[in-house]
């Protein structure tokens, strides 16, 4: 057998409280995602790829106001170093007022939700475009495809399925037809290819003022408002994120507030007086009993081509 490095290993007792669980389920992609995985002692077990390397790392809290990361592999020193950040401490609700029964309530029940800031742009980004114009299954389906076949074991005593995402070097570099085996059409993943070219300056936008991150992301070739906030929402920290274009988000939010859908506009209207707070709101209400809008037709069809 070969021996497991000692971690490098924090705690964390924030002033305020931290969910753990709430604060990076953005993060999932869905329940088999390599990437993020619950082990059967309640631990949280992520991986990642830091500016220094490959990480693996395990999330302990006790209480909401104790963290421990326990972390392995060439980037785990980053990975502990911004733990804070990736737990929601640069989130400030200063000024959030709910001023709505629901928000009100699941804010009460959700004390520790945080919006955290992974830093990873390209990690967010990735799953993002996968996402765009197809059903959340085909995505998640994807995503595990590709990062499975793609990533690199985890370090350290990672759960034995978990991988760390592949780097933008990678990534530009898979064959057009494991694209189509994994289910991704033409255009999203001539979109990834295209950041994965430019993934450090895509990175760096970590470090940059949130308007200047946005204008950088929307800048790529196939990045518009809907994805630029789905990375900020998780990479970048911004509570004000708001996936305008997105399939079900004004539905949803329009039957949780109004009791009625919206379409993005009203939705836009609507949230309007919480900016700069508005992704959340949309995670208060993701976290409440009314997450989801009652159906009124189909589901969308997933289009399945890799037989073609």
């Amino acid at each position: 057998m070969t021996a497991v490095a000692e971690p490098v290993t924090t705690t964390w007792r924030p002033a305020f409280p931290v969910d753990v669980r709430a604060t990076l389920w953005p993060l999932a992609r869905g329940g088999g995602d390599p990437c993020h995985q619950f082990a059967p002692d309640g631990a949280l077990w992520r991986t990642t790829l830091m500016a220094s390397g490959p990480a693996s790392y395990r999330l302990t809290a006790r209480g909401l106001h104790e963290i421990t990361c326990q972390a392995w592999g060439p980037g785990a020193e980053e990975v502990v170093a911004g733990l804070p950040d990736l737990l929601g401490g640069r989130d400030d609700p200063a000024g959030f007022v709910p001023a709505h029964p629901l928000l009100s309530e699941s804010y009460d029940r959700n004390p520790g939700l945080r919006i955290p800031r992974s830093g990873r742009v390209m990690e967010a980004l990735v799953p993002a475009v996968l996402e765009q114009k197809v059903t959340g299954k085909q995505a998640r389906m994807a995503w595990r495809w590709l990062v499975r076949r793609y990533g690199t074991p985890a370090p350290g005593p990672a759960p034995a399925a978990m991988r760390v995402p592949p780097s933008g070097e990678v990534w530009r570099h898979i064959p057009s037809w494991d694209w189509h085996r994994a289910g991704v059409e033409p255009p999203q993943s001539r979109t990834i290819v295209t950041c994965a070219r430019v993934a450090a300056q895509l990175d760096r936008c970590a470090d940059l003022p949130l308007e200047e991150a946005y204008r950088r992301l929307q800048s790529m070739r196939g990045i518009g408002v809907w994805t630029a906030a789905e990375v900020a929402g998780r990479a970048l920290g911004d509570t004000d994120a708001l996936s305008v274009g997105d399939y079900h988000l004004s539905k949803v939010v329009g039957h949780a507030l109004v009791g009625e859908p919206l379409d993005d506009d009203g939705m836009v209207e609507l949230l309007e007086p919480w900016r700069p707070h508005r992704y959340r709101v949309v995670r208060l209400i993701e976290s409440s009993p009314f997450a989801h809008a009652p159906r009124r037709g189909p589901r969308m069809t997933i289009q399945d081509h890799r037989r073609h």
